[in-house]
């Protein structure tokens, strides 16, 4: 969510990523200790071998709603979060994008400072456009300028509605980067069309402090942008995700990753609590969208990213391929992946977040620059 875009006109390779920031955080990550290595889940090649010492997650009937589409009017409590998360990419492999609108804004510096006792003060909608004409924008609006519905939530002008069998996301805010004080607009629909259903969501710790659904393993999306002018067709995924406390309360570090298998999908998420145990699933969802426990394929190291971000996947015999870096950051971090799942060739959309990272003095300094406040 903090990105490093790919250049307008070409597709993004693993290093070919260009913004303004990254002179400046490379020199800012190299000062002693500035920013904390992210510990990955596998710290020895011995890990690979070993089973059994990673908890699965946990099902958590009864912690969505039974119909399965997203409900955006369920209460946060005070130090908690809500957030809908939407990734696609087009079928012509030149665009990407990714969609989050967050009740109590996890990465938020006011939220934090706040002391997070009313997340419905502090949401925002992430837009990230890859490819061709990117854009990034994430304004944190105040509770004035937000209305969350069963159906809808509305933040400031922009809005995500669930309209019968279609997620409707109406986009009108601006983008804003360092050293660019242009904040040039950003405005379009974006339909989704789940061609999956998933009813059952899954804990994160085992007291439940932190839950995460799958929605639509697998939907077709429809992108219409007038600012910047894009239009395109491709697959998507939609799933969400809840807590009760922060997250980096919860969490040091996760990976998370997804690939479409034939009629299946496949996700993997593991990671590290705070408390030092570690969590790691393997599920499949069918058809039908009904999530099945899978084998977990050996861990998959993947190369550092610029910011020296310890990144990895599952993949069958341990070996996958970044195809495309789409976001680089200190603390996080979204590539796409070439990889071989359950004797299958998919591209896999693949994420690690790093809390420790996220809670340095040096990144909550500069955070703002990137996510500004809407007064209202």
């Amino acid at each position: 969510m903090w990105p490093n875009h790919d250049r307008a006109g070409s597709p993004l390779r693993q290093t070919d990523v260009d913004d303004a920031w990254s002179p400046l955080w490379t020199g800012i990550a190299r000062m002693g200790g500035a920013l904390p290595a992210a510990k990955p889940t596998v710290p020895d090649s011995w890990a690979l071998l070993r089973r059994g010492e990673d908890e699965p997650l946990v099902r958590a009937p009864g912690a969505r709603d039974s119909d399965a589409h997203p409900r955006f009017d369920a209460p946060v409590p005070p130090g908690g979060y809500s957030w809908w998360y939407v990734d696609a990419l087009s079928d012509d492999g030149q665009h990407g994008l990714t969609v989050i609108a967050f009740i109590g804004s996890v990465f938020s510096p006011y939220f934090k400072r706040s002391g997070r006792g009313n997340p419905l003060d502090h949401c925002s909608l992430n837009v990230a456009l890859y490819g061709p004409k990117a854009r990034w924008t994430m304004t944190e609006r105040p509770e004035g300028a937000v209305r969350p519905e069963a159906d809808q939530f509305a933040i400031g002008p922009s809005s995500v509605r669930w309209a019968g069998d279609c997620l409707i996301i109406d986009i009108e805010e601006h983008d804003k980067r360092i050293l660019n004080p242009f904040r040039r607009r950003v405005a379009g629909q974006i339909k989704v069309w789940p061609e999956m259903l998933n009813t059952e969501a899954f804990a994160l710790d085992p007291a439940g402090k932190h839950l995460w659904h799958c929605l639509a393993p697998r939907a077709r999306i429809s992108v219409e942008m007038q600012a910047p002018e894009l239009s395109w067709k491709g697959s998507a995924y939609v799933d969400s995700n809840r807590g009760s406390e922060s997250l980096e309360e919860g969490f040091r570090i996760w990976h998370w990753s997804r690939a479409h298998l034939g009629k299946d999908v496949a996700v993997f998420y593991e990671g590290q609590r705070r408390d030092g145990s570690s969590f790691a699933s393997a599920l499949r969802f069918d058809s039908a969208g009904v999530p099945h426990e899978a084998e977990l394929p050996p861990a998959a190291p993947l190369p550092n990213t610029l910011w020296q971000m310890e990144r990895q996947t599952r993949a069958d015999r341990g070996h996958a391929s970044v195809r495309r870096t789409w976001e680089d950051s200190p603390f996080y971090t979204r590539s796409t992946l070439h990889a071989r799942l359950y004797g299958e060739p998919v591209v896999a959309m693949q994420e690690t977040l790093s809390l420790d990272r996220f809670c340095s003095p040096v990144v909550q300094q500069l955070i703002p620059h990137r996510m500004p406040r809407a007064r209202r």
